[in-house]
């Protein structure tokens, strides 16, 4: 599979204080990676790096080869890159139905219509006359993932998808990812339930106080004692 994105050599701050520290990982075609690690490791400032909401301080951002470091969120998304943040961010109030309408369906990627969405997720569909502000925690989570996929991206980030949801709607927001593989859409995922992760991703990387220390197979890294210890819980 060819790299669809390229990080080289990236790094961030706020401010004095150095979120990332050279950090390079890389997003083929059709691929699910996971990003893996601790509470402040960097995970969610790579995320907003790659989708324009964060400005890198060195490194560059490459998709398809063509660098990208620079370009506003709303660019980065008609190139072809959706972000599901942490927190949703949905408007919520708007109702469902206008919350996945508003999207500017330009990413080039597999087309999604609302019926493609409300079918992925039947319980937005008898939601859809409703104000997003008054679903449930699991609800806005698939809301905000619908709206992702209606802007036709080739590549989607997850940042902690599963967060405040019970472990039901977890393994199905979960599965519900790993179904976009088949539509090649590639996917970089944070995720706190990193067992998880790892079941439906291809490959990982574990970032450590703001830099990569370990990559390879999703198996290859489930399976190395250190590994386990240190974030699996065993």
């Amino acid at each position: 599979m060819s790299e669809l994105l390229k990080v080289e050599g990236v790094s961030a701050a706020y401010g004095k204080v150095t979120a990332l520290r050279e950090v390079s990982i890389a997003v083929r075609a059709g691929e699910i990676v996971a990003i893996l690690g601790a509470n402040g490791a960097g995970k969610t400032t790579l995320l907003n790096c790659i989708s324009g909401v964060l400005s890198i301080t060195g490194g560059e951002v490459l998709l398809e080869g063509k660098r990208i470091d620079g370009s506003k969120p709303w660019q980065t998304s008609r190139l072809g890159i959706s972000h599901v943040p942490e927190g949703r961010e949905i408007f919520p109030d708007m109702t469902v139905e206008a919350n996945l309408g508003i999207v500017d369906a330009a990413g080039g990627g597999p087309k999604f219509e609302m019926t493609d969405i409300l079918a992925m997720f039947p319980r937005l569909q008898e939601r859809i006359s409703q104000l997003a502000g008054g679903l449930s925690g699991g609800e806005q989570q698939m809301l905000a993932i619908g709206r992702g996929l209606m802007a036709r991206p080739r590549l989607v980030l997850f940042d902690e998808p599963s967060l405040g949801l019970s472990p039901v709607l977890t393994k199905f927001v979960l599965g519900s990812i790993a179904e976009l593989k088949k539509k090649g859409i590639a996917t970089l995922l944070v995720e706190q339930n990193m067992r998880a992760a790892l079941k439906i991703a291809d490959r990982a990387y574990v970032l450590r106080v703001g830099r990569i220390v370990r990559a390879g197979a999703a198996s290859e890294i489930a399976n190395a004692p250190d590994i386990q210890e240190a974030y699996l819980g065993v």
